[in-house]
């Protein structure tokens, strides 16, 4: 049985991990000449970030939905071991948090898997690869193919940061190093992306297409809502974008539910949000030397402490809210025109309503932080001085971005309209 094989989807989400891990690789060693530690310690940072990055490629490559649940378990010890480098209070809370809610996750993910065996079992057949599961995907037993997806998904949102298992990638992205924050926003939560998006081409093509579609919607939305509800409220910078992600994994969710070109935007969307969200993740890398602070209300006049870091942070504003030129723009367009043309103008509504709220949110902070002057108790900190060069590879990320939405090439647009006949 070959459990391994290299298809469009694994081609797209491992050229965004090679294009994301050598800034990730440039910003770790920036942050070990910045933040001393012992050899042991980087040692321990650089084998999770390698067991990492093995375990993000094997899942992507995976054919067997066994495969892809256990390179997921992986993905958590990893994450785990660069989420507690710091060996502070907090941290160590945040991976217990972390590895506790993912160990349920994958749990749920085994259960899945079981049903979808009883499922296949109806079929007489005991092969679980995802080119088995889309042949019999017709004949499989509604009642254990509706419960083992129900399961899946509920599982794999842990990574993506889906409601709702979203709360155990917020602690983890604030308190791990800027860099290892990176990977957990862009290419892990893509391998949530792709177990769920496997499953999903599974459900789509037999008789439970229309009550997957029901939940997919359904999740998104109270995504959108619960980001919506804490973003309004947050003041910390860095939980502010894990949180923004959650809202991007929410409009992504959306996209495979009205059409073949709601998928293909929304896979254009995770690409574009993996280069965003990793120069983001990798900037505050340079916000908290500055302000050695997390907190919003300890910022502001970042434009004259860190000129160069103040244009990344406002191209960085641009491309997350997804206003031109943001590449992400194009993609959010597209995603609405499918919800118009599938004749769900009220779905469409209720996102573009959340999504003010959250755009209003994240412009107040991040124009608080680069245009207003810092509170008087804070401005007596002593500035630190940042090479204009530590921010050359954010604005290369949101560069790529964006003419990635503009002007995409036709070999990725090529293995995404391959990828979107997986499922219409």
């Amino acid at each position: 049985m070959q459990y391994f094989n290299i298809d469009s989807l694994s081609m797209i989400m491992t050229a965004v991990l090679a294009i994301v891990l050598l800034p990730v690789i440039i910003h770790s060693i920036i942050y070990f000449k910045d933040y001393k530690a012992s050899v042991w310690e980087r040692l321990v940072y650089f084998g999770a970030m390698l067991m990492l990055v093995a375990a993000l490629f094997l899942g992507y490559v995976s054919s067997h939905i066994a495969m892809t649940w256990v390179f997921t378990e992986v993905t958590t010890l990893a994450a785990g071991i660069l989420i507690y480098h710091h060996r502070e209070e907090l941290a160590l809370e945040a991976v217990w948090k972390y590895v506790f809610v993912c160990a349920i996750s994958v749990t749920f993910i085994f259960i899945g898997i079981l049903f979808w065996s009883l499922a296949m079992l109806h079929c007489g057949c005991t092969d679980l690869s995802y080119a088995s599961l889309a042949q019999h995907s017709a004949e499989m037993d509604p009642r254990w193919t509706r419960l083992g997806f129900l399961f899946i998904f509920a599982g794999y949102t842990a990574k993506m940061g889906l409601f709702p298992m979203f709360t155990a990638g917020i602690d983890a992205k604030d308190n791990a190093p800027s860099p290892a924050a990176s990977m957990l926003s862009s290419v892990l939560m893509n391998l949530g992306f792709v177990g769920i998006y496997r499953a999903w081409a599974v459900v789509s093509m037999g008789e439970c297409a229309q009550w997957g579609r029901v939940l997919l919607i359904a999740a998104a939305l109270l995504t959108l809502f619960v980001a919506t509800t804490y973003m309004v409220r947050v003041g910390n910078f860095k939980r502010m974008l894990a949180y923004s992600s959650i809202e991007h994994s929410a409009i992504v969710l959306l996209g495979l539910c009205f059409g073949r070109v709601g998928v293909t935007f929304a896979l254009l969307h995770l690409v574009m949000h993996s280069f965003v969200k990793c120069g983001l993740f990798l900037h505050n890398g340079q916000i908290a030397k500055v302000y050695k602070s997390k907190l919003t209300a300890d910022m502001g006049d970042y434009f004259n402490l860190n000129p160069a870091g103040a244009l990344v942070l406002l191209l960085g504003l641009f491309s997350v809210t997804a206003i031109p030129p943001s590449g992400m723009f194009m993609s959010e367009i597209g995603i609405f025109s499918a919800m118009i043309a599938s004749g769900n103008l009220w779905i469409m509504i209720v996102t573009t309503l959340f999504l003010t709220v959250l755009i209003w949110a994240i412009v107040k902070s991040i124009i608080k932080i680069v245009f207003l002057p810092r509170e008087v108790s804070t401005a007596a900190v002593e500035p630190v001085h940042i090479c204009w060069a530590e921010s050359l590879t954010q604005f290369l990320l949101f560069a790529l971005a964006i003419y990635v939405g503009y002007c995409c090439p036709d070999c990725l647009m090529n293995l995404i309209t391959a990828t979107s006949s997986m499922i219409f």
